[in-house]
């Protein structure tokens, strides 16, 4: 576990790791440019090692990616947000509490979403193509279902 501002580029030696898990939190991701900075660092390792985010941590690997962020009117908070697979079309009710949504129209080549939000067509989450780097915005920690997000 490190803080949000931690140099995973400059302090690599200083810390073993087999995948970066990004949490949630509260805010605007683009104010937190080192995080960005160390994800954008942890995607060009190869061999890849695995990258899963939620919630602020969707928004976080979105902006490593190169895709943008927009501020929700409302945002997206309670127990009961639907959000589509949109690899099996299978609707999951999730908890969110989140202001903020990642741009699908500006997701680069070789990333595509993975969740879509019912009730507003916001980003519930992104996929890589082909490196083991996906997020999700909702909380699959809370269990809404309670095990049917259990599989991420």
């Amino acid at each position: 576990v490190v803080p949000f501002s931690y140099d995973l580029e400059a302090n690599s030696a200083d810390i073993e790791w087999d995948g970066l898990f990004l949490s949630n939190g509260p805010g605007d991701p683009t104010m937190c440019p080192e995080t960005v900075k160390s994800i954008q660092y942890a995607m060009t390792l190869d061999p890849p090692r695995p990258i899963f985010g939620i919630c602020l941590g969707n928004q976080l690997l979105s902006l490593a990616a190169g895709a943008s962020t927009y501020k929700l009117k409302y945002g997206n908070r309670g127990m009961n947000q639907p959000c589509i697979d949109l690899r099996t079309g299978r609707c999951y009710i999730t908890p969110q509490n989140h202001g903020f949504a990642v741009d699908s129209a500006s997701l680069p080549p070789m990333w595509k979403p993975l969740f879509l939000n019912a009730n507003d067509d916001s980003n519930e989450g992104i996929i890589h193509t082909s490196k083991p780097f996906f997020s999700v915005q909702f909380h699959p920690e809370a269990s809404g279902g309670p095990f049917d997000t259990a599989f991420l």
